[in-house]
């Protein structure tokens, strides 16, 4: 899903504590692949790292030629796989990657990187092939990519996925550990302090809904996707506008077919245009008809993260 928060935290702590790093970015793939281009791994001089390329069939290979290139400080293009020089490394999809290797300077870059990331902010990565020079600016396109331009690599980040979920009961938690597990931040509104006493150490956010009026806390990005999950639809309707005409790539919501027509009719009645409505997904997930929590949750994920790709990845 495109989270590299948790290899950039790695690279600041390390650099907050002195220690030198590289970045390591998979530029190209031929045939198949596990990642695709602008992935990142990153790697310590004490030898430890954050992030994968393979089911690890190169990451200790990875590992030992970005120690390598932290000492000699300059950065280096290796291919691993078909055509690749390391005869003893093959990757079992009988294709191969090509991967940049470069040093970072220092903490500077890092945490701008690290605070665009945070913030929520589309940026690319410049990085030099013959140099160690790498820089960061704002970035304008909806797309994940890679581009070259001489010797420079032009990596494109989009934030991840996050999903705002909004209702009671048991579906609510049982889609927050999922999210959670799979590496998807959470912000979770609740009229049900049960609800919101069971999710507040996962979720990034879990905040009380005292009334089903419009929220200052529902403000979701063009990455963020708000599921209702709501028994009682009373509290659906205003909150649901407010997604609605929100930037959400994803706005869906639990329930029948009929509970699904009603609901429709009850936007209608409170103003919401008709291609607003028409935004809604509902009933929610891939799998039909679907009522236990657990296979709700897997159900929706899996619809969220299908959307997600389909939206900003190439």
């Amino acid at each position: 899903m495109n989270n590299i928060l948790p290899i950039f935290r790695f690279l600041k702590s390390n650099a907050e504590a002195g220690m030198k790093t590289a970045l390591v970015t998979l530029t190209a793939v031929t045939g198949a692949s596990t990642r695709n281009p602008g992935a990142h791994m990153a790697v310590a001089e004490d030898g430890s790292f954050s992030g994968s390329f393979s089911g690890g069939c190169v990451e200790a290979a990875v590992v030992s030629e970005a120690m390598d290139v932290i000492k000699s400080g300059r950065p280096r293009e290796i291919r691993f796989g078909s055509g690749s020089p390391y005869l003893d490394i093959r990757l079992p999809c009988g294709g191969s990657i090509d991967l940049l290797f470069t040093p970072l300077p220092g903490d500077a870059i890092v945490s701008n990187i690290f605070d665009r990331i945070k913030n929520r902010e589309p940026f690319t990565i410049i990085l030099d092939s013959e140099s160690a020079d790498i820089r960061c600016m704002a970035q304008k396109s909806n797309k994940v990519a890679v581009e070259r331009a001489g010797t420079e690599f032009l990596i494109h980040h989009l934030p991840a996925a996050r999903v705002m979920i909004l209702g009671h009961g048991p579906s609510v938690e049982s889609l927050v550990r999922l999210s959670v597990s799979y590496g998807i931040d959470c912000d979770i509104l609740s009229p049900d302090p049960v609800v919101i006493e069971s999710v507040r150490r996962l979720a990034s956010t879990a905040e009380l809904l005292n009334t089903p009026e419009t929220n200052a806390l529902l403000d979701p990005d063009l990455w963020t996707a708000c599921i209702f999950l709501f028994h009682d639809h009373d509290w659906e309707a205003r909150l649901m506008k407010q997604a609605l005409s929100s930037p959400a790539f994803y706005v869906g919501a639990m329930g029948s077919r009929k509970t699904h027509a009603l609901r429709l009719q009850n936007l209608e009645d409170i103003g919401v245009p008709a291609e607003d409505s028409a935004r809604m997904v509902a009933p929610i997930g891939l799998i039909p008809s679907t009522r236990d929590p657990a296979t709700l949750a897997l159900s929706t994920l899996a619809q969220v993260v299908e959307r997600y790709h389909q939206n900003f990845t190439d």
